[in-house]
């Protein structure tokens, strides 16, 4: 949790146009940073430095304004208030927690721990107190953009893992799940009743159809695709298995 000043005069936008994100803008659609406050002058504020940054900036007075617009997808991120008058700021959060690619920074004008606690726990990219610097809030959005950003590229990587995953014939599919769970061609063969010469051709289908590159590469598509048992994608408890020969 920190506690910050507003800075008098935004000096800081031109800084923030060297980080990479910056850099490829006018490349790439721009991300948006919406800002829900019922202080109206907060949220011009807030606009006038996010625009003078670079982004794309959407105000709202109020949750329920704020959460009845349709759902972009888009690099993105919250900034706010956690006082609302409709509905408190950790509401908000419980209500999107669906919406991983859009971090949430929480500002407010009361130090409350208890408040900054739940919302952190409950993953928010960062907890602010009024009257915040430019600098630091501009820092923290970078950082909100890029792990957008980093989401919506997953959520896009596993879209299309999930069509490649749906050509595969259920046959290919059955030799695929044997080939990530560490069997041999032979030892797949027996638990499928084939012969290892026709698993080697499932399986050389099943490399081919998902565009993975080694075994290593389609566990983690397996992986992304939730078809693992086991501990969650990312516990670094997992190895992936042996090649088959």
């Amino acid at each position: 949790m920190l506690t910050l000043a507003w800075g008098s005069a935004v000096t800081t936008p031109s800084r923030v146009a060297d980080r990479p994100e910056a850099r490829s803008r006018a490349a790439a659609v721009k991300p948006t940073v919406f800002v829900v406050d019922d202080d109206i002058s907060v949220c011009a504020f807030l606009r006038s430095v996010v625009e003078s940054a670079g982004w794309r900036s959407e105000t709202f007075a109020s949750a329920h304004e704020f959460l009845s617009r349709p759902r972009t997808l888009v690099p993105s991120c919250l900034v706010l208030d956690v006082g609302l008058p409709d509905l408190n700021g950790l509401d908000v959060q419980q209500r999107i927690a669906d919406r991983t690619d859009m971090p949430i920074i929480f500002i407010t004008g009361h130090t409350d721990v208890a408040v900054a606690v739940s919302a952190m726990k409950a993953g928010a990219a960062e907890f602010l107190i009024k009257p915040c610097q430019v600098d630091v809030l501009l820092k923290t959005i970078g950082r909100a953009v890029e792990q957008s950003t980093a989401a919506l590229r997953l959520e896009v990587e596993i879209q299309t893992l999930r069509g490649r995953y749906a050509e595969l014939s259920s046959r290919e599919r059955e030799v695929m799940a044997l080939v990530v769970a560490g069997r041999l061609n032979k030892q797949a063969g027996g638990d499928l009743g084939i012969s290892e010469i026709t698993v080697k051709g499932h399986r050389g289908n099943v490399m081919r159809k998902m565009n993975a590159h080694s075994v290593p590469d389609l566990v983690t598509m397996a992986a992304l695709l939730g078809l693992l048992p086991g501990p969650a994608f990312g516990d670094k408890r997992r190895t992936a298995p042996a090649a088959a020969r």
